[in-house]
């Protein structure tokens, strides 16, 4: 299905008379089977824009991983793909040290316990209306009402209103000492009032505030985007992104190679060393690799089988041998990239004794569009029968698995996480993932004394009392066994020679940018 929004009247329109080149025939469904063959990355969207010299400005071919769950709302899974391609702002950003940066607002101030006041700046919506109070506010409580709710709004209750001609007040049910950077969420959006719908749909198609318009979206497997011109922060230098979603990660790495994309993204240590050293960049992230235990239901129900399943997993096995050395061993919630978490973290305690599993049937899920993680499961599986437990596998691609994994029919679910995408927040993912009405919470935990630990971490203001009271919360989290932190992931990007100002993010919220050019 191919949704296409009218796009408004611009004043430098872009010359639709040329013809578009010639697509080779290659089939997309053959990329997504087979890592032999790489897609057809068309110069859609009409001939290539000008920037301000009359240089016209090549399109980007990009390769991601990750399909579209929910029809790239950004309230869910998907609203990363939209960061990540430039389409979509929230009234906060996230820079290089994890803190809050302007983006749509250009200051705010608290005004009290629960309000905070954010001022904006001049911008416009990819449809040509006005980025106003009323539209922000708006768009903030279609995010409130979203189900399920945005991961930054698991225990948050917000409210937003216009503040006179320039600002947005912001109001939260408790005291919120990080609303800053919980705006700076992907799933906290801004769009355009165009994009919601009346029955709760969200269409991010020439709607959002980035440099970057989503015109055209291609089902799950591909999307075209073309330049924002009147972009508030400088029109980009590339004239549009094609991109391509492929789950096969051999496939990406190879339309690399073949010169058919021009970024890929997660290629797959498989295939790391096949790929000329200027064409791959490897990034430290805060994304871990953890084994997660239905605690909710099933055989994983039982403390002592939990802590049997801890025991058989060694995790130098994963690092060393499936991640060939890119990843490190699993340390916690946290890895090393959260630099001061190592230093303080807390041991867990109150875990129970192992209880033999005398071959207890349970079957082991996870998805395979980051390439190592279906790897990372079969070993888990051959660690876990090796303990005495009876393991059946279960691998989808994400977009396939995502129900049902938060529906609890799996018993264990092996997930690759960034614990601080959501907000920049330690505090966020802890809520999302491990409280009891988390709304990412695959391991179905609910403790009363990790919903105490969590909520104490989110009223505390200080940097460092919340750091160190989230580290709290991690060290009563993983005394349950309901996670068992597996690797550290360090990601690798392909990048094509002579392309430049790829984002290399350790928060994996953004990819392309106005700099990024070929």
């Amino acid at each position: 299905m191919i949704v296409r929004r009218p796009r408004p009247y611009r004043t430098e329109p872009r010359n639709m008379s040329l013809p578009r080149p010639p697509c080779r025939p290659r089939l997309l469904a053959a990329l997504l089977l087979t890592p032999l063959l790489t897609g057809c990355f068309a110069e859609s969207g009409g001939s290539p824009a000008t920037d301000g010299k009359g240089d016209a400005g090549s399109r980007l071919r990009v390769a991601l991983a990750f399909p579209p769950a929910e029809r790239l709302s950004p309230h869910g899974a998907d609203a990363t793909i939209l960061s990540r391609l430039g389409v979509t702002e929230g009234l906060t950003a996230l820079d290089a040290n994890g803190t809050a940066a302007p983006a749509l607002a250009e200051s705010w101030r608290r005004a009290g316990p629960r309000s905070w006041v954010f001022t904006l700046r001049e911008a416009e919506f990819q449809d040509g209306t006005d980025v106003t109070p009323a539209a922000v506010a708006a768009a903030l409580t279609h995010a409130t009402r979203a189900r399920p709710a945005p991961a930054a709004l698991t225990g948050v209750t917000l409210t937003a209103a216009p503040e006179g001609d320039r600002a947005v007040r912001v109001t939260t049910g408790a005291a919120d000492p990080v609303l800053p950077l919980r705006l700076s969420s992907p799933g906290l959006a801004v769009l355009s009032a165009a994009a919601y719908g009346k029955d709760g749909t969200v269409d991010p198609v020439g709607t959002g505030t980035g440099p970057f318009e989503l015109t055209e979206v291609t089902g799950a497997t591909a999307a075209t985007l073309d330049r924002y011109d009147d972009y508030w922060g400088g029109r980009a230098q590339a004239a549009g992104i094609d991109v391509r979603f492929v789950a096969d990660g051999t496939a990406r790495a190879n339309a690399l190679r073949t010169g058919d994309a021009d970024i890929a993204e997660a290629v797959p240590v498989a295939q790391a060393a096949a790929l000329a050293a200027d064409t791959r960049r490897e990034t430290a992230t805060t994304r871990t690799t953890s084994l997660l235990l239905n605690s909710g239901t099933g055989p994983f129900e039982s403390p002592g089988l939990r802590a049997a399943a801890r025991e058989a997993v060694d995790t130098s096995a994963l690092a060393q041998g499936v991640y060939e050395g890119h990843a490190d061993t699993g340390a916690g919630i946290y890895g090393p990239a959260v630099t001061w978490a190592a230093a303080e973290r807390v041991r867990p305690v109150g875990r129970a004794r192992a209880k033999r599993p005398d071959g207890t049937a349970v079957t082991l899920a996870t998805y395979d569009n980051r390439p190592e993680l279906p790897e990372v499961a079969q070993v888990l599986k051959q660690q876990l029968e090796k303990a005495g437990f009876t393991v059946r596998l279960v691998v989808r691609d994400y977009s396939r698995l995502e129900s049902d994994a938060l529906a609890g029919k799996f018993d264990a679910f092996v997930l690759a996480r960034n614990t601080l995408v959501d907000t920049g927040d330690p505090v966020a993912v802890l809520a999302s993932d491990y409280t009891c009405d988390g709304g990412y919470n695959l391991a179905r935990l609910c403790d009363t004394g990790v919903d105490r630990a969590v909520a104490r971490a989110e009223a505390t203001a200080d940097t460092g009392e919340r750091r160190a009271a989230a580290l709290a919360a991690e060290a009563g989290i993983l005394g349950t066994d309901a996670v068992v932190p597996l690797v550290h992931q360090r990601v690798i990007t392909g990048v094509g020679a002579g392309v430049k100002g790829v984002r290399l993010d350790p928060y994996e919220r953004v990819l392309v940018g106005t700099g990024t050019r070929r």
